[in-house]
C-alpha cells in the first residue's frame, strides 16, 4: 500500500478571551451593564469598584498562607519551574489602576444617584379578576374551575381556548370533572367583571359585551349591536353600502353606529398593570446635545462603575515579594492570585474597549446623519448601511451590528433605536440616492393629508411619488405602506 504525503496551508482565526468578552459586552445595553459587572465581581474577588473599602474584605497573612490550597479552580502541572519562575513585578506597582472609560463631558451635570423614579403600584390584570371572583357565590369546586378559566385569559383580556381543552386541563391537572356547559356558564359570569369586554372569545363578542353594558339613549346602542351581530365581517371590511341596504340605515345612522364602536376597547386587558413592567422604560445608551448647532455626543456611563484591581490582592503579592521564606503552598497561592488579577485586568480592558467602541460607532453615525440630529427631519436622513459605518470606524461589520442592536440614543427630538438610522437607498430621476426612510416619511404624509372620503390608492400614491422624482414601483409602495402599518385605501375610507 502506497503512502502519499501532501502539504496544506490553512488560515485559522482564534479569538482571545478578551475578544470573546468584548463581543458579548457589546451586545449588553446600558440598562443591563451594571448587572453584568456585578456578576463578574461575584465570580472574581480581585475585581472591585473604586468606592469599595478593604477593611471588611481584605485577607490577612494567614489567609494568604492558606489561599489556593483547597481551591479547585487552580490547576498546575506540579513542576518546580512553574513555581520558581514567578514574576510579580508588574503586579505590585503602586500605580492607580482605576479605569477611565466614562467618555463623559464634565460640563454636563452628573445625574443625582439618589433620585428615583416614582412607580405606581398596581395590581396585575389577573389579580384584579381574582378579586372580583371572590364576590361570586361559588362553592370550592366551582371556584377552582373559575380560577382556571381566569388563568386561561390572555393579557389582552380574551379567552382563546376551547371549552373542551379547558375541561381536559381540569381533569388531568386538578382531577376535576367539568362539562363544557358548566364552563360556559362560569364564563358568562366572568364576562360581567370589569373591565367590560373581558373573557370574550373573539373581537365581535368583546365589542358586544361592552355595548350591552351601556345605556341606550335614542336606540343607537341597539342599532350598533344589530350591526355587529348580523354584519360584523362586512363592517370590518367597510362594506357600508351592504350594511345600509340590509338594515335600511341612513348615512347618519351608520355614522352614529361607527362613533359608538370606535369608542370601545378592542383589548380590555391590555392596559392594566403595564406601568409595573421595567421593559416599558427605555434607558438611552447615548445622549446628543445641540450646542449652538454643534453636536455633542456623550455616553451614558451611569451603570458602568469605575473598576480596579483589589488592593487586598496586591498587598498579598507585596508580602510574598518581601518575604524570604517561600514554600510551595505560597507559590501556588501566588499563581492563583495572578490568575484572578489577570482575569480582572482582561475584564476592565473589555469594558474600556466596549465604551470606546460604542462611542466611536455612535460618533460616526452622528456625523453621517448630521442634518437629522440638527433638525429632527426624517427626510434629511441619508441612505446608510452597516458597511458605511464599518469603513468609517475601521471596525468589522459584525461589530457595528452588535453595537446597533438594542441600543438607543436620546436626542432633542426623542429617543431612537440605532437601527432606525440604517436604511437602503432609492434613486431619483436625477440619479441621486435617497434613503428609503425619506420615501416612507413622504408616503406617510400623503396618507395623512388625503381625503378620507376618497383615500389614495397604491397606484395613485405611486404616481404622486414619481411626480416628486422618486423612481418607485407600485409593489414597492405597497410594501412600504404595509411596513408603516397603513391599511389599503378601502379600509381607510370614512363616511
Amino acid at each position: 500500500m502506497a503512502l502519499s504525503q501532501s502539504l496544506q496551508q490553512k488560515l485559522l482565526q482564534k479569538l482571545s478571551t478578551q475578544q470573546i468578552q468584548l463581543m458579548k459586552l457589546l451586545q449588553v445595553p446600558t440598562a443591563n451593564l451594571e448587572e453584568r459587572i456585578k456578576e463578574e465581581m461575584e465570580e472574581n474577588p480581585a475585581l472591585e469598584t473604586a468606592e469599595e473599602t478593604h477593611e471588611e474584605g481584605e485577607m490577612d497573612n494567614e489567609d494568604f498562607d492558606n489561599a489556593g490550597a483547597d481551591d479547585e479552580e487552580f490547576e498546575n502541572d506540579g513542576s518546580e519551574d512553574e513555581y520558581d519562575n514567578i514574576d510579580i513585578s508588574e503586579y505590585v506597582s503602586d500605580e492607580d489602576d482605576i479605569a477611565d472609560y466614562k467618555l463623559k463631558d464634565d460640563n454636563y451635570p452628573e445625574i443625582d444617584e439618589k433620585q428615583t423614579l416614582p412607580f405606581k403600584i398596581e395590581r396585575t390584570f389577573h389579580e384584579l379578576l381574582l378579586d372580583q371572583l371572590s364576590m361570586l357565590n361559588l362553592d370550592d369546586r366551582q371556584k377552582k374551575i373559575a380560577e382556571h378559566i381566569v388563568g386561561s385569559i390572555d393579557d389582552d383580556g380574551y379567552l382563546r381556548r376551547d371549552f373542551g381543552a379547558i375541561a381536559d386541563d381540569l381533569a388531568f391537572r386538578q382531577n376535576i370533572s367539568a362539562t363544557e356547559e358548566e364552563i360556559g356558564s362560569l364564563v358568562k359570569e366572568i364576562q360581567q367583571f370589569d373591565p367590560p369586554g373581558i373573557c370574550a372569545r373573539d373581537l365581535r363578542e368583546c365589542l358586544l359585551l361592552q355595548l350591552k353594558r351601556k345605556g341606550d339613549e335614542g336606540g343607537e346602542v341597539a342599532m350598533t349591536i344589530n350591526i355587529l351581530s348580523k354584519y360584523f365581517d362586512e363592517f370590518t371590511k367597510k362594506h357600508y353600502e351592504k350594511i345600509q341596504r340590509g338594515l335600511n340605515l341612513t348615512d347618519e345612522d351608520l355614522k352614529n353606529a361607527i362613533n359608538q364602536i370606535i369608542r370601545l376597547n378592542p383589548k380590555p386587558g391590555g392596559n392594566i398593570g403595564e406601568v409595573n413592567k421595567a421593559e416599558s422604560y427605555i434607558i438611552p445608551d447615548f445622549f446628543i446635545h445641540n450646542n449652538n448647532n454643534v453636536l455633542e455626543l456623550t455616553l451614558n456611563s451611569k451603570n458602568a462603575p469605575d473598576l480596579r484591581i483589589s488592593e487586598g490582592y496586591k498587598d498579598m503579592l507585596r508580602d510574598y515579594d518581601k518575604g524570604s521564606k517561600k514554600d510551595k503552598r505560597q507559590k501556588e497561592a501566588v499563581l492563583f492570585i495572578k490568575q484572578k488579577i489577570d482575569a480582572a485586568k482582561w475584564f476592565i480592558d473589555a469594558i474600556k474597549q466596549r465604551q470606546h467602541t460604542l462611542y466611536a460607532t455612535m460618533h460616526s453615525i452622528m456625523d453621517y446623519q448630521h442634518d437629522f440630529f440638527l433638525t429632527g427631519d426624517e427626510t434629511t436622513l441619508k441612505p446608510m448601511i452597516l458597511k458605511d459605518i464599518a469603513e468609517r470606524t475601521g471596525l468589522d461589520i459584525s461589530t457595528v451590528s452588535r453595537v446597533a442592536n438594542s441600543k438607543f440614543v436620546q436626542t432633542e427630538f426623542g429617543t431612537y433605536r440605532l437601527k432606525f438610522f440604517f436604511s437602503e437607498s432609492l434613486s431619483t430621476e436625477s440619479g441621486e440616492e435617497v434613503s428609503t426612510r425619506e420615501v416612507k416619511k413622504i408616503l406617510s404624509d400623503m396618507v395623512e393629508g388625503e381625503s378620507k372620503k376618497k383615500p389614495l390608492s397604491d397606484e395613485r400614491l405611486t404616481d404622486l411619488l414619481q411626480q416628486k422624482g422618486y423612481n418607485i414601483a407600485r409593489r414597492t409602495v405597497a410594501k412600504y405602506r404595509e411596513q408603516l402599518n397603513i391599511p389599503v385605501a378601502r379600509l381607510r375610507k370614512q363616511l
